[in-house]
């Protein structure tokens, strides 16, 4: 039976100790980093498992790889099963914890020998060794964190890269009824008006749209940050593809804006993201010496893409079908006859056009190219930043997903890469956020994302 240590001082008490589950380390593996001054605790069972991800080309290879190196980095000569500091100013202190044993086990209360339940096990001996303090699980597994508070322990959503409320989350743009009809004449006139005329200060926004309305009259436009003041979007087709409505209006202007590096697009499925966002960058392809097209890979069933069959390309060709689906359309669009039909044939070919994995972008610098990255929502915020360092000159990234269509076991609406860019990157100027509320695919589609 574990041996309970003396009460700690008063200061002492206030320090709670963090037991990190593996879930944690792949979605952020500088996440032992962000507990402040309170002390965390790694279970032997996460490096165990951390052991098994370290090879590989995926995001969570390339996490379990770097915390590995970081830790060592951390213990120098020392034991890590004495606490040992984590750098950084005002930061705790860290141990690996061997023991898997308490007074009771989770293993047979769950009935089952598996690596979630030592850790859980290893949080209730560390409760039982350290009365005095607070002990907190973290983990991203919704799962564990419920089996945790089950057995009196508390449990906890690791919150480092989460939004507040999706609820309030930026939309991009932003209905004006009883707009100054000088104001809407002026743009119409001349293309651009006064922001100072028609909007407020708090209503000022890099890059944010407005729809200006007065009775019968109503027109679109974008704040210009360069200049302080509202130009007016245009719809405008690209390779025969037409917006339907005044989102996809300013989507596609934020697409073809070129001082404008950095565009993302939400919404729900059939809203138009993916295709705008392809035809945009087709609308371009003189501007760039490639087109990228990429989405997450998350395999089915927790199989990953190793068990198909064939070359890479054969691998990922179930995973990328969608993207074709939308080059599909747009060629459908022309006959075989007109010189758009047969570029799109010859960018294909010439791989002008390429349709790549994510997993491959690490460590590439990304020069003159437009890089469209598909099912955003399923990609961490460290996965996120690293797809937009690989930007070099000349480089247009376009992310596009839906916050509530999230297939990775460990993210959620708050917790996702998407979420996380519109909130923290909304008002700089090379940025541009929209979106898409009302479904164009068909009367069908939309059918099903309301009522369904």
């Amino acid at each position: 039976m574990p041996v309970r240590k003396k009460p700690l001082p008063a200061a002492a008490k206030d320090k709670k100790i963090f037991v990190l589950d593996t879930s944690v380390i792949i979605y952020d593996h500088t996440a032992i980093k962000n507990f402040a001054e309170h002390d965390v605790i790694i279970p032997i069972t996460v490096l165990e498992e951390l052991d098994q991800f370290k090879k590989g080309n995926d995001t969570k290879n390339f996490a379990a790889r770097e915390f590995i190196r970081y830790i060592d980095k951390l213990s120098g000569n020392h034991s890590l099963q004495e606490w040992t500091s984590i750098n950084g100013p005002n930061r705790g202190k860290f141990k690996i914890e061997m023991h898997t044993d308490s007074t009771i086990n989770a293993e047979k209360i769950f009935d089952e020998k598996k690596p979630d339940h030592r850790i859980l096990n290893t949080a209730l001996y560390v409760q039982e060794m350290h009365p005095n303090r607070r002990v907190v699980l973290v983990s991203k597994d919704v799962n564990l964190r419920l089996k945790a508070k089950s057995l009196n322990i508390t449990a906890e959503d690791y919150e480092t890269g989460k939004v507040k409320t999706v609820d309030e989350l930026y939309k991009g743009y932003t209905i004006i009824e009883k707009a100054d009809p000088e104001a809407i004449q002026a743009l119409y006139s001349n293309g651009f008006c006064k922001a100072d005329d028609v909007l407020k200060k708090s209503q000022i926004t890099a890059n944010h749209y407005y729809v200006l309305k007065n009775g019968q009259q109503s027109v679109l436009a974008r704040y210009n940050y360069n200049e302080n003041t509202l130009t007016r979007v245009i719809k405008s087709a690209c390779y025969n593809v037409i917006p339907r409505n005044a989102e996809q209006t300013f989507a596609l202007d934020a697409i073809l804006n070129p001082a404008i590096r950095l565009v993302t697009l939400q919404g729900v499925a059939g809203t138009g993201k993916t295709l705008l966002s392809l035809a945009g960058a087709l609308e371009q392809r003189r501007n760039y010496h490639q087109i990228y097209l990429a989405r997450p890979v998350v395999p089915l069933s927790n199989k990953d893409i190793g068990y198909l069959p064939g070359d890479v390309n054969s691998k990922l060709n179930p995973y990328m079908e969608p993207l074709w689906d939308n080059l599909k359309y747009i060629r459908s669009l022309f006959s075989e006859k007109d010189k758009e039909y047969r570029q799109l044939n010859e960018m294909v070919e010439q791989e002008k056009l390429v349709v790549c994995p994510l997993a491959y972008i690490r460590g590439r610098s990304l020069s003159n190219v437009f890089f469209i990255v598909d099912e955003a929502q399923n990609l961490t915020p460290h996965e996120v930043k690293t797809i937009i360092s690989r930007a070099g000159e000349n480089t247009k990234i376009v992310f596009t997903g839906d916050i509530y269509q999230i297939d990775t076991p460990y993210l959620d609406t708050q917790s996702n890469g998407l979420s996380y860019m519109i909130d923290r990157l909304k008002g700089q100027h090379l940025y541009a956020h929209v979106t898409l509320m009302k479904g164009e695919r068909s009367e069908l589609a939309n059918l099903a994302n309301e009522l369904l």
